[in-house]
């Protein structure tokens, strides 16, 4: 009987080798032989199971993504109350410092987002995947009386997205600007003034 292939496992392991090659090193300074190096594997062998350096980042950022939009969705969707979902949400979303590994490593792949188009494309489907988390939160609290919006909870939505990631940056860069509690507090207010909602209860 033939033995089952291990490819899948292979690129498994090459995945999270190169995970850890760009939070020790940065994605820019990034080679080949970081990755090979991490996995204790030749660079012909990592070039077997993915035929460039990029085709093996990509493949770590859509992990990324992945892994980050689950852990808020399923966060929220545990909370029925509107106000204390969309306070969990913000606080998920944001860095918990600069070790953060999963916010440190998305934002280090947005580097390669500014130059190639498959990338910039996977960095839009995160901000679109957070920005229908938050709509559906509003929605849902202007429908049952909690928020009154002062706009169409998508713009709201999209404020919010972007005000996390910019402070996250903030947050994460080798002197912060911010703690993890002050950028929380900066878009519970936002978040507190668009809805008309105290969120603070």
């Amino acid at each position: 009987m033939p033995r089952p292939s291990r490819a899948h496992h292979r690129r498994g392991e090459l995945v999270a080798a190169a995970r850890r090659a760009v939070l020790d090193r940065g994605v820019l300074d990034l080679r080949l032989r970081d990755v090979a190096s991490q996995a204790e594997m030749s660079t012909g062998s990592v070039l077997y199971y993915f035929p460039t350096l990029g085709d093996l980042l990509h493949e770590v950022q859509r992990d990324a993504v992945e892994r980050f939009c689950v852990g808020r969705e399923e966060a929220a969707r545990r909370e029925p109350d509107p106000r204390r979902k969309l306070v969990g949400t913000i606080r998920a979303g944001l860095p918990t410092g600069r070790d953060d590994e999963l916010s440190v490593l998305l934002y280090e792949l947005g580097a390669y987002a500014r130059r190639t188009p498959a990338y910039a494309a996977q960095h839009i489907r995160l901000y679109e995947r957070q920005a229908g988390l938050y709509t559906a939160i509003l929605e849902t609290g202007a429908a049952t009386g909690v928020f009154d919006l002062t706009r169409a909870a998508a713009a709201i939505a999209r404020g919010l997205v972007a005000l996390e990631d910019g402070l996250g940056l903030h947050i994460t860069q080798a002197v912060p600007t911010f703690t993890p509690a002050e950028a929380e507090a900066m878009l519970i207010a936002y978040a507190a003034d668009a809805t008309r909602c105290d969120l603070e209860v």
